[in-house]
């Protein structure tokens, strides 16, 4: 739907305007119902305010007091009383009136509301209270600083009042919120005695009051102060301050940590200073002291903010802090052992408070301070340190803090790579300690560090390369630090250290592998090296790993090389001492695992010694009475192997599951079930171990024991997942869900309690399983976070509900949401198991990680057993939740009950298919039963993640069992709502009825609707919030999945959400405090927002004829948008964006548009979502009318954020839309835009100080001085500032700068695909106009120091290459327009071929270089300078090192990358070989190396057939066949990535050889048979060698045929439909080699023939005209061509085998001419395909050429059947109308050169008969069609007729020999012809005709009787009078006889001219004198023909005739005379000529 323009909008809104005055009806509103009279006041306060909004300010002013009248007249209403919307739209109302019109009224309106609030005592007079003080809130925020004179008065009303709001939660907050709103109106103006009085009933409620709001209001009224006073800026208040918040901050609600922290923020924020005060740590307890010191006193006056108003009395110290002093007050609260974890997490938001209040500049400058103070006061603080959770928790607020809110915020792209830089070298570097001063970081820091390196790394990408040199120096350092949780993090920075700086994958890896190789050296040495091999070895493995993602960086000689070692090791291992032979196995089963990820191709050639090292790791275990006899040591040691191999097990499973086949699995399958095994048999130690008795220091044999069952449990989930295996032997083998089953169910951890943990779970202290901070939870499982549940391994998409309302959103909180923390510590197999580059690495402790791999595994396998096992297990599973009753640890219990539920719910999930695993079958009903039983008990809990879960499960088990079942639980849970009267129980039963219908959808749930949503809408009338809460949310899913079933339920339901949206108990501002405190967790309001939205969807179309329910919804949005919540906000965006696509005019677009440009720059992300996403649906439609209502900063704004988050797609599609939508039409503003954005800055806000001078950095080292103007443009694209004076300015992040460089490569394509050949668009022109701009843009991005963008500043140099290389110069026509940036071009590409470039940079740089060539921009080689000289140079190389390519700087490349430029090369010359047919400039400098490239094309095409087509190599080979090149060893692991090389290249190679070969070009044909070895030997003379004989026809193909037909073949069957330009270029090469010298006889092979026409003959249905004319030449040719034509023997009388072939092509050629001639067809279907277009013409006059000339090859004795075809053709085309314009004309010359040929043919008699009758049957047809056309039935009868007469005249003058003189059809087709002559229309084609059949001569007797008989019959026509001339034919009908006599035999003149001679006479005489001169002409030629007769016929005359005959001779003679006598008077006359002698 298109969007309305804004005007029609606006005026559409103003119809539905109130009248120009509005009142309300109290009469009325009294006599509705009760129920009824607050909907009728939320209209009338809606329409108020909709009345105000649009009044202008002369009608404000006259109707201001009439509109006060009629709010106070709704606030002293008695009933209804105002509810919390009516209140909050009437303060708006007074607020809008006062702020846009006069102010008379003002102090009367504050005086009365004042009195309001100041009497009345009861009930009803609170809720009057509370109404009147939101309106004077608003009111004094509006126009405050207008009644000074009345703030006291205010204020001590509000704070008086506080004492009757005892009892009214609301009431208090609105209090607070009006002295909110009294004091950010005054400002310094508010008296001190009256903010010290609100500053202490504000700080008291903020600590000590029970109300949620009341507390979120009193926090914001303290920042209010602080933020607008400067009473409080003193040590005394800020302690008193930093008490009180943080005793608020220790709330479990989120939105009241948030403000009290924001409140403590804006406190410190205030008072920063960069000096701060003298003391170091501030803690000042007696400030009066330190006033007394003059310098102290002194500073502080100084420094003290002089304010308007009263001063204070006495003297304070000025509170100024510095960034250090300022986080202390901070950590020192945050690290005491006292403080709980939801006061940390509320501390950590006052530290991200802090930082985005602070100027970003200050924040930059200060990054060092930060992330110090956080690494060392914070994170390694003992009281942080002692407790794993508390250590994990602090761990990812401190991640949070410097990574999402600093690193990705506040820091710029500098900004990062100076604190990259930062970490690098005064963190990293100082481990090991180097220098005694400076102390090593701990391990925790050093953690900290790596993530956050990790984290900028990730986000700088490309720009990263500047550190990488001292990134890996310092990585390395720390690699050996003995703490196994740094390595892991080192070794993910190493990970994303490469995938950020490919290049730096080959020196990671070698430097790893060579410390690596010297530790385990040393192993034996005493000093311990153990903790430094396993960490280079996850290093290793974690790069090896990201080389999966790198493969043009990858060495398989370093794969090999890591292998062998590994093997090695292993094999060494059995004889080394316990403790170094498990460092051994660990390393090499490490490495192993890092190899994996690389996939089939590579492992497959290993994959039985692999199964064989696993087999030998895993044995079957000897029993329980072996291990007696072992020691500690050993089984630790055993189980330690096991855990090692089932790493690298797991990554085999998850990246090469294709090699597992079904003796593999059963192999793995008995594999694990021995470690399960080895597991029973392990001994149950509860007491600690000796550390001598471990292998590792840290891990107990407990903890081996759980990290083996972790990894044998995700082996069996992986194992049984796999679809293309039958899973009945591994279920069989193993009792999986037994297994599984007794982890989740009944979860035992050996994880030691403290004292704190162990109070928590106690059962009389327990509260909830989320309040757990052990780090264990009882046993819960890790997989959900709050309410999201986490995705299933392989899950399709995510169906499981989530309410995003409710989830956290900030990080900070999320850390709350479990009691388990992940870490990246906590599994090692995530470094080189990630799929994906933004995969979370972090994961759960092992612990919990075996509870998440058991419920996956019983979900996994469950719904394949038998329906008798799985009743088994869901009967074990009630009797260990019955057990529990007893369980004295209620965290345990509570576990168990929640990780049952889960499993059941996911494990519904594969059984609904919602997952890629198998669905099994789950339909047994005593399997249902027990379901029920289960989730039934859950349902009813008092834990709403547990509700969730449960019901999710519930309805998918009603989804999977169907109506029966569905009917049951539908009136089980309805049941249970009414006989339960726990809010719990209802509200989790009403959830399930929602997600009952989400499951089933609208049709199979349509019996139940009714019953559904009438027991919902009962449920959300309860006043508990809980009840209300979740039931509106079971109402908003039925809405969302019942559709249009759900249309008849929206009147009643919008009427009931209208009612509880304006009611006082279902919003937070209620007078009950439970009430309150419970809406503060559940917001009402924002659900009903979502039903509303649901209830839109459900209307759709229709709203815009259901006037009152659209009024009503309208209503509820604008009051939606009115809500000061940020999620109202954002809920009131998302219904405005369904009502856009459904009802569009009934919304004001210009309001709405610009609401959404505003939430483009919303700090708040969710509301920048929702404006994302409604933007994007609005630029989908009409983008330019958007950005235009949208305003002037509306692009500023999208790029901005666009810059704050690169990767967003609705972002950028937005964009690429915008462009797609008026890239033609505004083509020069989007190059300006793009522009823009290279060179757009972003200003840094920093606090006014002295300026200081910043170190500028070089520019980039310009070589050429032709390029020196674009120094600036170059550092702009590498984010540098042009002069010192940006320094507070950067630029956008690199990111959004490649892709503006993408719009802009994106436009010049658009432009290209449009442009036409022969003129200019005005696109076109547009961008040529831009093409200074374009260069620049193009050369800045390609010296830029990112590698994506110097790619596609090339891309675009390329792209305007091709689009202007061949455009002229506007000022200088001779000279191209391009030929002035060849400079600027070259320079561009130089630093493309440096040593720090990259393969894909190089390669595009040599795709430039060819096309700069080729365009003709310079055409010789000395002028193309260097960039010529990069293709010769890089040829060189190639032809003399082969493969090992290199050109310019760039060396030391892997395999990959040398293909690639290999490719790239050759594709280069092969573009110019190709073009050197049209620029004939490009054959002498392509010549003289065309020697060197034939060979190195055909290499190319053959490596390329070999990798396309022939077996794998790797996959014959074994192990044992590894000892050869390893390239070809590897070869499958590199095949998709040089095959994506090669189909780049290949077709233009083949098209340069096939050009070759047909120009002839002989030692072409030595390259293609192999024998070409030295392209220097000295035959070759100027690049050609001299021809050879055996060249020209031969009967075997040549060497390299089969390779080139092989491929080109294959492409076109492949892309014939897909491609149809790349089709037709195939079918060209096709038509260049299949040609005897290079096909030989191959072609005519039966199977390659077969195969081959078959695909023609499709393609020649289906291609377009260029396509068919293509293969209409190749069946020509293949015809002509024809091993049988070649052939000695006698073809005449027998049929040659060969003949079904050639028959085969003409079909084809058949075909086409059929696709042309709709008459062609048999069948009707094929009338009318294609319109006859110029291609169509030219496809068939090429097709009937081929058919005539391919008659030839035939034998004789089948050539007459052909030769009827070909007539019959000829006779179709002449009948089809359609084709009389265009096809006809142009097939006449063909038919001639056809009947030639028929006549040419050496025949026998018979053979003669034959062609006689079938010219004769011919003849036969056409005097048919001319009989139909001459009734002019049809519009084409015409020209039908008139080419039916040419072609019979074309017909007797070639082939008349053919047919007797004396036949009837000569008769009859004169007598058709002469009589035409009397035919409109036809006469003069009829007469020309005519006159050529007399003029062809008596060559035979056929042309003599034709002349014969015309003879008469014209002379007859000339001379009868009677006879009808419309088109006055007779002249030429006497020219044609008067010509036939000169023709005649000299017998038949003394007949003919005796006859003429009168007639002509007879004729003059009879038309009168205008006839003399051409009759004397006429009687001239005849004289000349026959003198002597003529002379006789004269002689012979009467007297009447010979004056007659004098007469008309000398008016022949006087015109001639006179024309002469003209001649010689012109010749006479003066001239002027042109000298041409010069």
């Amino acid at each position: 739907m298109s969007t309305s323009p804004q005007n029609d909008v606006q005026n559409n809104d103003a119809s539905k305007l109130p009248e120009a005055k509005i009142e309300l009806d109290v009469q009325k509103l009294h006599s509705l119902p009760s129920e009824q009279q607050d909907l009728f006041l939320l209209t009338f306060v809606s329409d108020l305010f909709r009345h105000v909004e649009h009044l202008d300010s002369n009608n404000l002013k006259e109707q201001q007091a009439l509109i006060k009248q009629e709010v106070f007249k709704v606030l002293n209403l008695s009933s209804p009383s105002p509810t919390r919307v009516i209140r909050s739209t009437l303060g708006q109302i007074l607020a809008n009136i006062f702020r846009r019109g006069p102010r008379n009224l003002l102090y009367e309106t504050i005086n009365d509301l004042t009195n309001l609030i100041n009497t009345g005592k009861g009930e009803k007079d609170l809720k009057t209270k509370h109404a009147a003080i939101v309106c004077l809130g608003d009111v004094w925020y509006a126009a405050g600083d207008s009644a000074l004179s009345l703030a006291g008065v205010t204020s001590t009303s509000l704070l008086r009042s506080l004492k009757t709001a005892r009892s009214y939660a609301g009431l208090r907050a609105a209090i607070f919120k009006a002295l909110s709103s009294t004091i950010s109106s005054l400002g310094s103006s508010l008296d001190e005695s009256t903010a010290r009085d609100i500053w202490k009933n504000a700080r008291t409620a903020a600590s000590s009051d029970q109300s949620v709001v009341t507390q979120r209001h009193a926090c914001r009224c303290l920042e209010t102060l602080v933020n607008c006073t400067g009473y409080f800026e003193n040590p005394n208040d800020f302690e008193a301050l930093r008490n009180t918040i943080f005793k608020a901050i220790d709330s479990p609600v989120i939105r009241l940590r948030h403000d009290a922290a924001s409140c403590l923020a804006a406190i410190l924020v205030k008072s920063y200073s960069e000096k701060g005060s003298k003391q170091a740590i501030p803690k000042v307890k007696k400030p009066k002291k330190v006033s007394k010191k003059p310098g102290a006193a002194a500073e502080d006056e100084e420094e003290e903010i002089e304010r308007p108003g009263t001063p204070s009395r006495n003297a304070t110290v000025h509170l100024t802090l510095n960034i250090p002093e300022m986080l202390w007050y901070l950590s020192a609260q945050y690290c005491r052992t006292s403080t709980s974890n939801k006061a940390r997490a509320g501390i950590a938001m006052c530290y991200k408070r802090v930082a985005l209040n602070l100027p970003s500049k200050v924040v930059e400058e200060h990054y060092s301070e930060i992330a110090d103070h956080l690494f060392t006061k914070v994170l390694d603080h003992p009281t942080v340190t002692y407790n794993r959770y508390r250590l994990l928790l602090t761990r990812n607020l401190v991640k949070s803090i410097l990574d999402d809110t600093i690193g990705q915020t506040i820091l710029g792209e500098n900004s990062r790579l100076n604190a990259a830089r930062w970490l690098i070298n005064d963190v990293l570097k100082n481990y090991p300690q180097v220098v005694q001063e400076t102390k090593a970081p701990s391990k925790h820091a050093l953690t900290a560090a790596l993530s956050c390196l990790h984290s900028l790394i990730s986000s700088l990408g490309s720009a990263f390369v500047l550190l990488a040199e001292i990134c890996k120096q310092a990585l390395f350092q720390v690699i050996q630090h003995p703490s196994y949780t740094v390595q892991i993090h080192v070794s993910h920075c190493l990970r994303m250290l490469v995938l950020a700086c490919p290049q730096d994958l080959q020196i990671c890896v070698d430097t790893c592998l060579r410390h690596l190789e010297k530790e385990l050296e040393e192993l034996s040495q005493p000093r311990p090296t153990q903790r430094r091999c396993a960490g280079y070895a996850n290093g290793l493995a974690a790069v090896l790993g990201a080389s999966r993602l790198l493969p043009l960086y990858g060495s398989v000689e370093i794969f090999s090389r890591v292998l062998g070692l590994a093997t090695e090791l292993l094999k060494k291992s059995s004889a080394s001492e316990l403790r170094v032979s498990a460092t051994q196995i660990q390393v090499a089963w490490i490495l192993i695992g890092g190899l994996m990820p690389l996939g089939p191709n590579f492992v497959k050639i290993h994959l039985n010694q692999l199964l064989l090292l696993w087999r030998n790791a895993l044995p079957r275990p000897l029993g329980k009475e072996n291990f007696a006899h072992r020691g500690t040591l050993e089984m630790n040691f055993l189980a330690h192997v096991r855990e090692c191999a089932l790493g690298s097990l797991l990554v085999f499973l998850e990246f090469n599951s294709s090699l597992v086949t079904t003796d593999g699995s059963k192999r793995i399958a008995s594999m694990l079930q021995n470690s399960i095994m080895f597991l029973d048999s392990l001994p149950s130690t509860r007491s600690s171990e000796d550390v001598s008795n471990r292998v590792i220091s840290a891990l107990q044999l407990s903890d081996f024991a759980i990290m083996v069952r972790r990894r044998v449990l995700q082996c069996f989930a992986k194992l049984v997942s796999l679809d293309h295996l039958g899973h009945h032997e591994t279920l069989t083998q193993s009792n999986l869900l037994s297994l599984s089953t007794v982890c989740f169910a009944d979860p035992n951890s050996d994880i030691p309690k403290s004292l704190e943990t162990s109070i928590a779970s106690s059962a009389s202290s327990f509260e909830s399983l989320w309040e757990l901070s052990d780090n264990w939870g009882g046993g819960v499982s890790g997989l959900v976070r709050g309410y999201e549940i986490g995705p299933m391994p392989g899950e399709r998409q995510r169906k499981i509900s989530s309410f995003r309302y409710l989830d956290a959103v900030d990080p900070v909180d999320k850390t709350l949401v479990s009691p388990i923390c992940p870490a990246a510590e906590h599994d090692s197999v995530l470094l080189y198991s990630l799929h994906n580059l933004d995969d979370d690495f972090t994961t759960d402790g092992p612990a919990t990680a075996v509870v998440n791999a058991s419920i996956v595994l019983f979900a996994v396998a469950f719904p394949l057993q038998h329906p008798k096992l799985q009743e088994s297990s869901l009967e074990q599973l009630m009797t260990l939740l019955a057990s529990q009753s007893k369980q004295k640890d209620p965290a345990k219990k509570a576990a168990i009950t929640f990780n049952i539920t889960l499993a059941l719910l996911l494990a519904l999930v594969v059984g609904t298919k919602e997952t890629q695993y198998a669905s099994g079958n789950l339909s047994s009903p005593a399997v249902e039963k027990l379901f029920q039983d289960l989730l039934h008990r859950s349902i009813v809990d008092s834990d709403p993640y547990l509700r969730n879960i449960s019901s999710e499960a519930i309805g998918r088990l009603c989804r999977i069992y169907g109506t029966q079942s569905t009917n049951a639980e539908v009136k089980l849970l309805i049941d249970k709502i009414v006989e339960i009267r726990s809010p719990d129980a209802r509200a989790g039963c009403a959830l399930a009825l929602g997600s009952i219908h989400t499951q089933l959808g609208g049709m199979a749930a349509g019996f139940h609707v009714k019953t559904i949503v009438g027991v919902l809408l009962s449920l959300c009338n309860d006043s508990h919030p809980t009840v209300h809460f979740w039931s509106l949310e079971g109402l908003a899913r039925v809405a969302d999945s019942a559709g249009l079933t759900f249309s008849g339920y929206v009147t009643s339901t919008l009427g009931m959400l209208s009612q509880l949206y304006a009611n006082e108990t279902h919003n937070e501002e209620g007078q009950s405090l439970a009430a309150s405190n419970a809406e503060a967790e559940y917001p009402t309001p924002l659900v009903i927002g979502r039903c509303v939205d649901s209830l839109i969807n459900v209307l759709g179309p229709d709203l815009q004829d259901m006037s009152k329910p659209r009024d009503l919804i309208m209503n509820l949005i604008g009051f939606f948008g009115r809500e000061e919540g940020e999620g109202m906000t954002m809920q009131s965006l998302v219904c405005l964006r369904h009502i856009s696509i459904y009802a569009a005019k009934y919304m004001s677009f210009l309001e709405y548009v610009q609401r959404l440009a505003n939430g483009l720059s919303a700090p708040n992300r969710v509301l920048q979502t929702a404006s994302v996403e409604g933007l994007n649906d609005l630029m989908n439609r009409d983008a330019e009318n958007v950005s235009y209502v949208a305003g002037n900063d509306f692009e500023e704004h999208l790029w901005l954020a666009l810059d704050q988050d690169p990767t967003s797609s609705p972002l950028r599609g937005m964009v690429l839309n915008w462009l797609s939508q008026t890239g033609l039409s505004d083509t020069a503003m989007w190059v300006q835009r793009c522009q823009d954005i290279l060179s757009k800055t972003k200003v840094k806000i920093e606090m006014e100080r002295a300026p200081t001078t910043a170190k500028s950095e070089t520019g980039p080292d310009l070589v050429d001085e032709e390029i020196a103007g674009f120094a600036a443009a170059a550092a702009a694209a590498q984010g540098e500032p042009e002069e010192k004076g940006t320094e507070g300015q950067e630029f956008l992040k690199w990111q959004t700068r490649v892709f503006a460089m993408t719009c802009l490569s994106e436009l010049l394509s658009m432009v290209s695909r449009e442009a036409l050949p022969d003129q200019h668009i005005p696109a076109e022109s547009a961008l040529q106009t831009k093409i200074a701009d374009i260069v620049r843009m193009a050369f800045s991005a390609s010296t830029a120091n990112v590698v994506e963008l110097r790619v596609l500043g090339l891309r675009i140099i390329d792209q305007v290459l091709k689009l202007f290389g061949k455009t002229p110069d506007p000022d200088f026509i001779e000279a191209s327009l391009l030929e002035q940036y060849q400079a600027q071009i070259g320079s561009a590409l130089t630093p493309a071929f440096a040593a720090d470039s990259t393969p894909e940079l190089a390669s595009e740089a040599i795709n430039v270089c060819a096309t700069f060539v080729t365009t003709g921009i310079v055409t010789t080689v000395e002028r193309m300078g260097r960039i010529f000289k990069l293709l010769v140079s890089g040829l060189d190389s190639l032809a003399n090192t082969g493969v090992d390519t290199t050109v310019g700087d760039l060396k030391g490349l892997s395999y990959n990358s040398r293909i690639m430029l290999k490719t790239s090369l050759l594709s280069a010359w092969a573009q110019l070989q190709i073009s050197s047919g049209e620029q004939h400039y490009l054959e002498e400098i392509v010549q003289p190396h065309v020697a060197k490239l034939t060979p190195l094309w055909l290499s190319s095409l053959q490596e390329y057939a070999r990798l396309k087509f022939e077996p794998e190599i790797s996959s014959t080979l074994g192990s044992e066949g590894l000892s050869g090149d390893l390239n070809e060893v590897y070869a499958a692991l590199n095949r998709q990535t040089l095959l994506k090389f090669y189909q780049d290249s290949w077709l233009r190679v083949l098209n340069a050889i096939a050009n070759l070969v047909e120009k002839d070009s002989d030692f072409v044909f030595d390259a293609l048979d192999g024998r070409l070895e030295d392209p220097e030997s000295p035959t070759k003379v100027n690049g050609t060698v001299s021809a050879k004989d055996h060249i020209s026809y031969r009967a075997e193909p040549v060497a390299f045929f089969f390779i080139l037909f092989g491929l080109a073949y294959e492409a076109l069957v492949v892309q014939s439909r897909d491609n149809a330009i790349e089709s037709a270029e195939i079918l060209q090469v096709l038509k260049k080699i299949l040609r005897p010298s290079v096909s030989g006889n191959a072609i005519y092979q039966d199977t390659v023939f077969n195969e081959s026409l078959e695909t023609l003959g499709r393609m020649a249905l289906t291609a377009g005209s260029g396509t068919q004319g293509v293969i209409v030449q190749i069946c020509r040719n293949l015809s002509l061509d024809h091993v049988s034509v070649k052939a000695d023997e006698d073809r005449n009388e027998k049929l040659s085998d060969d003949i079904e072939q050639l028959f085969e092509l003409a079909r084809v050629v058949v075909l086409v001419l059929v696709e042309l001639v709709p008459t062609l067809g048999e069948s009707a279907a094929s009338q009318n395909r294609r319109s006859l277009n110029e291609e169509a013409i030219t496809l068939s006059k090429l097709s009937l050429n081929a058919l005539v000339d391919t008659v030839d090859v035939f034998p004789s004795i089948i050539r007459a059947d052909l030769h009827a075809c070909i007539v019959h053709t000829f006779c179709t085309i002449l009948s089809t109308g359609t084709c009389q314009a265009h096809i006809v004309p142009q097939s006449f010359s063909i038919f001639k050169r056809f009947l030639n040929g028929l006549c040419r043919y050496p025949q026998s008699h018979e053979q003669h008969a034959t062609s006689a009758r079938l010219v004769r049957g011919c003849l036969r047809q056409f005097i048919q069609i001319l009989k139909r056309a001459q009734r002019r039935d049809s519009e084409y009868s015409v020209p039908c007729a008139k080419n039916t007469l040419l072609a019979m005249t074309i017909l007797v003058t070639n082939a008349g020999q053919l047919i007797s003189p004396n036949d009837d059809l000569i008769l009859a087709m004169l007598s058709d012809m002469t009589d035409c002559l009397q035919d409109l229309g036809l006469a003069k084609v009829a007469a020309n005709c005519l006159r050529s059949l007399l003029a062809s001569g008596w060559k035979n007797p056929t042309d003599e009787m034709v002349a014969k008989l015309l003879f008469p019959r014209l002379v007859w026509f000339v001379m009868d009078r009677s006879m009808e001339d419309p088109e006055n034919c007779r002249g030429t009908v006497v020219q044609a006889l008067t010509s036939s006599i000169s023709t005649s035999p000299i017998d038949s003149r003394s007949t003919a001219i005796p006859v003429l001679v009168p007639a002509l006479i007879l004729r003059a005489k009879t038309e009168g004198k205008s006839l003399h001169q051409e009759t004397a002409s006429r009687l001239i030629e005849l004289a000349a023909a026959d003198q002597s007769t003529f002379r006789a016929v004269v002689g012979s005359m009467d007297d009447s005739q010979r004056p007659l005959l004098e007469e008309i001779l000398r008016s022949g003679r006087g015109t001639q005379q006179q024309s002469v006598a003209e001649d010689r008077e012109a010749d006479a006359k003066p001239s002027i000529a042109l000298r041409m002698d010069f």
